[in-house]
């Protein structure tokens, strides 16, 4: 969620756990008057977020995407998705990642952004945690200097027998500030936390609701030289 107004990643989680990546969330955002605040432009933060995610590894690699929409009272106000291939590299732990970053608002465009690098994976052996990192050449469209970089972590952990959930990525780049026009150093983390309700103890296994929070903590992201950190109340369906 909130992965707007920018160039992100999430690749959420990695081969050999696709039977719970496919999922649906509902944000709702604390963070949003904090941020209506800095009174920049465009920059609005939304009412509401939905969040749609697919993983799925297959004998060659995975595929990875996720759309979100913002809404407010006059309706969706903005569009993003990110969708990612990876490539397996025999039978080490490196992929071949190839990435494609866009989306539109009811103000402007996101210019596109194309990625390509080389992902390092970890999986626990009960795949109950693991971790990828991911740098990459960003090249952004219609800029005057279009070539820049990305490096992306991302991570999730089962604790407590699988009642708990964290999860979240990381990311480091450069870009030119909407506002300003100065190559900054951009940083975004959304970690998150999940109450897996399908684990308590007479829930049906197979009722996958999940009720949670995000907080997406950023600097240089939309507001230059400014830390913003947002909470969420969060559900989230995983199929």
């Amino acid at each position: 969620m909130i992965r707007k107004f920018f160039l992100l990643a999430a690749f959420l989680l990695t081969a050999g756990i696709a039977a719970q990546a496919q999922n649906v969330q509902l944000h709702y955002d604390f963070g949003r008057r904090m941020y209506d605040e800095q009174n920049v432009p465009g920059a609005e933060r939304p009412n509401l977020t939905t969040t749609v995610e697919m993983f799925r590894p297959d004998k060659w690699g995975n595929t990875f995407f996720f759309v979100d929409m913002n809404y407010r009272t006059e309706g969706v106000t903005l569009a993003y998705w990110e969708i990612s291939r990876e490539f397996k590299l025999g039978n080490s732990p490196f992929l071949a990642h190839v990435e494609y970053n866009g989306g539109l608002s009811n103000k402007f465009t996101f210019n596109n952004a194309y990625l390509a690098g080389i992902t390092y994976a970890w999986n626990r052996k009960d795949y109950q945690g693991g971790f990828t990192v991911t740098p990459m050449f960003k090249y952004l469209d219609k800029k005057t200097n279009p070539a820049s970089w990305q490096l992306t972590g991302t991570w999730y952990y089962n604790f407590a027998g699988g009642l708990l959930t964290t999860s979240g990525f990381a990311d480091l780049w450069s870009d030119r500030s909407f506002v300003d026009g100065k190559n900054n150093l951009v940083f975004i983390t959304e970690p998150q936390l999940w109450l897996n309700l399908n684990k308590v103890k007479g829930v049906d296994p197979n009722f996958n609701l999940s009720v949670g929070t995000e907080w997406e903590i950023s600097h240089n992201f939309a507001i230059s030289d400014k830390l913003t950190v947002n909470p969420t109340l969060a559900v989230k369906w995983t199929f």
